[in-house]
């Protein structure tokens, strides 16, 4: 397989009140996505389906994520969810709560070699 990385997107995400570090990653990945209305597949001949994803999440509770929601997130495409410490969580001032912080880096690819004779 050949496979070519065509697009780097990146985003943040926040849980402010709940501390749900699913659904601030959930959000990360959506600013990643919508920043940008690439046509990739359409631009190659491609099948959407045969996008692969490749998704990095950075948070302080990479256990609390649960990668199978995350993955829910994208309409069409192979994403393949790798969640490591990073984000930050943030106490807020009267001691109310934490509000966290994810960060998303999503790279799409695509397996140029059965277009290359």
């Amino acid at each position: 397989m050949a496979k070519t990385r065509l697009v780097h997107q990146f985003g943040m995400g926040t849980s402010i009140r709940s501390r749900n570090y699913t659904e601030a990653a959930a959000r990360a990945i959506r600013d990643a996505l919508w920043h940008h209305s690439l046509n990739l597949a359409d631009a190659f001949d491609f099948p959407r389906e045969t996008m692969l994803i490749d998704v990095e999440i950075g948070v302080q509770k990479p256990e609390a994520v649960d990668r199978n929601a995350l993955r829910e997130v994208f309409p069409y495409g192979q994403p393949s969810i790798t969640v490591v410490k990073g984000g930050l969580d943030i106490d807020k001032p009267d001691g109310s709560g934490t509000t966290v912080i994810a960060n998303a880096a999503v790279i799409v690819s695509f397996d140029m070699e059965p277009y290359h004779d």
